[in-house]
């Protein structure tokens, strides 16, 4: 087994290439079926995402989703929860629950822990199925990470309001992210004590909300694989998210945390792990979370890989300010590539720049907050800009390089205030 687990880019070319050669496994669901569904990813036109709607002065409700939805806190987006950035101003660097996005593909289900179960099976064992209880893992030594979850379509909805491009998806803005500090049992324990093979290379975990379908296909439950090196390294089968069980909407009772890796790597209610001796597939490394359109080739990219890079305001969009006072502005920059090295800041709509004092040491898995101090002279609307480098050397651009699904937006947004 190798020491060092592959990136997620290198892996899933690797897959993507066994793959269309027949040496990769469709895991759940026939070749041809997923072949056809990946012919019409490849040829589909974009489709138009709805603007952001005002906020309703009343609570909110979505589909399926169990938590209060508060409207100064969520903007609802069909069966999902995207928070209001405005509502993390008085947050520390843990998202609250209370405050973290909720991303469903159907609904929340309602599982009692007491008939709960996590299956290990398959050809990747030297024995038969395992069955772990709740009881189980809790009983087994712990390990405790803080890290963020974020959507890989955070941000499409830009793609269309700042660069007038065409996408496909939920229009999220910026708020499909959320950081928490996860308390569960490592991944690499559980695999191991069920009785890992050494020719095992790939491991599929499953969710158990309802199954998906999509163009009157069936893809079945959520399901999306992971190399055995990552698997063995530093992912966690979670149980605690900030301190407390896992709230209903947020996985309960255990859900996969898989640091640095795309939110959907991250599956919620976690019902069985297949365990396998050959590579697998599954619909969300082919035809979605995938990257299609001109700049790509035309069966589009290797599935995608870590985040993008992007910075927010912690302040409402179309805000009024009163020139000649002073104003504190305060955000939020995040990386999946490296940490945060420095977030600058303009307020003439990017005619000039300066550095923002950075509120938090620099960490993998988190965000850096900042803050800076602006007096607005002149009466009218002010463009303000947050641009944030990492370790890498990587900085936002201008312009984030369009796919047809909208994902992986990095570019600098512009964030538009009032000055009366």
């Amino acid at each position: 087994m190798p020491s060092v687990p592959p990136t997620e880019s290198a892996y899933d070319r690797t897959r993507l290439r066994q793959w269309h050669l027949g040496h990769a496994r469709s895991a759940g669901i026939e070749r041809r079926t997923l072949l056809k569904l990946l012919a019409t990813a490849s040829a589909a036109g974009s489709l138009t995402v709805g603007r952001t709607t005002a906020r309703a002065a009343t609570p909110l409700a979505a589909p399926g989703i169990v938590k209060p939805l508060p409207s100064d806190v969520f903007t609802i987006r069909g069966t999902n929860a995207e928070t209001n950035f405005a509502a993390l101003r008085s947050t520390g660097p843990l998202t609250p629950v209370g405050h973290f996005f909720v991303r469903n593909h159907t609904v929340t289900p309602r599982l009692a822990v007491e008939n709960w179960k996590l299956t290990v099976w398959g050809s990747g064992l030297r024995g038969p199925a395992v069955d772990f209880g709740y009881d189980d893992l809790r009983a087994l030594p712990s390990v405790t990470r803080t890290a963020f979850i974020e959507c890989a379509g955070n941000g499409r909805s830009y793609y269309t309001t700042q660069q007038n491009q065409q996408v496909s998806g939920t229009a999220w803005t910026l708020g499909a992210i959320g950081v928490g500090r996860w308390r569960g049992v490592r991944l690499a324990d559980v695999l191991r004590r069920a009785g890992l093979a050494r020719g095992a290379v790939d491991i599929l975990p499953r969710g158990l909300d309802a199954e998906v379908i999509t163009d009157g296909v069936n893809l079945g439950r959520v399901r999306r694989p992971l190399p055995l090196a990552k698997a063995l390294d530093d992912v966690i089968l979670a149980y605690e998210m900030n301190g407390e069980p896992l709230p209903p909407d947020h996985g309960y009772p255990v859900r996969l945390i898989v640091p640095s890796w795309v939110g959907i790597s991250n599956i919620k209610w976690l019902g069985d792990i297949e365990v396998s001796d050959e590579p697998l597939y599954s619909p969300w490394n082919t035809t979605l979370y995938r990257l299609f359109g001109d700049a790509y080739p035309a069966d589009g990219s290797a599935p995608l890989t870590r985040q993008s890079l992007k910075s927010a305001f912690e302040l409402e969009r179309g805000a009024t300010v009163t020139a000649g006072q002073r104003q504190v502005l305060t955000g939020r920059s995040w990386s999946g590539g490296a940490p945060v090295r420095s977030v600058e800041i303009s307020t003439d709509g990017g005619a000039h720049w300066h550095h923002a004092r950075l509120r938090d040491t620099p960490r993998h898995g988190s965000w850096v907050r900042w803050t800076t101090d602006w007096i607005p002279r002149e009466r009218g609307t002010a463009v303000l800009l947050a641009r944030a480098t990492d370790r890498s050397g990587r900085r936002q651009p201008e312009v984030a390089v369009h796919n047809t699904q909208g994902y992986l937006f990095d570019a600098v947004v512009r964030h538009e205030v009032t000055v009366v």
